[in-house]
């Protein structure tokens, strides 16, 4: 798969995963957002927490589920970046903050073309 289809695909699934935290209520603060440390897919708010967002498509699940993509190094590079983004964006200090991971894979069965998979605060038990 070339490096222009794979991005293609991930910003189908950022765009699909904004409208499934939009329905849920979700505030988007920023999509995309990039600093020299890294970028982070998606931030947003929920209910006067910030929520850092990392968006996982898979269009084969042959080498296993979109989440289990991100790792220990993955984590500590968004966890990195999103302190970046608190300290430029006027952030209360001590706001409360958590890390959720979309996975968007094909559906198990059923008419569904995907299926969306959110683990809110995923990062919590990582380590």
């Amino acid at each position: 798969m070339s490096r222009d289809s794979r991005f293609e695909r991930g910003v189908q699934g950022e765009s699909i995963a904004r409208l499934h935290l939009r329905r849920l209520g979700y505030r988007i603060l920023a999509s995309r957002w990039r600093c020299r440390l890294g970028e982070i897919d998606i931030i947003a708010e929920e209910k006067g927490t910030i929520v850092f967002v990392e968006v996982r498509t898979r269009t084969r699940l042959g080498h296993g589920l979109p989440q289990e993509t991100v790792g220990g190094f993955k984590m500590r590079r968004i966890a990195r970046v999103a302190s970046a983004w608190l300290g430029r964006s006027g952030a209360s200090p001590g706001a409360p903050c958590r890390f959720d991971v979309i996975a968007i894979g094909p559906a198990a069965q059923g008419g569904r073309r995907f299926e969306i998979v959110h683990l809110k605060d995923a990062f919590r038990d990582s380590g």
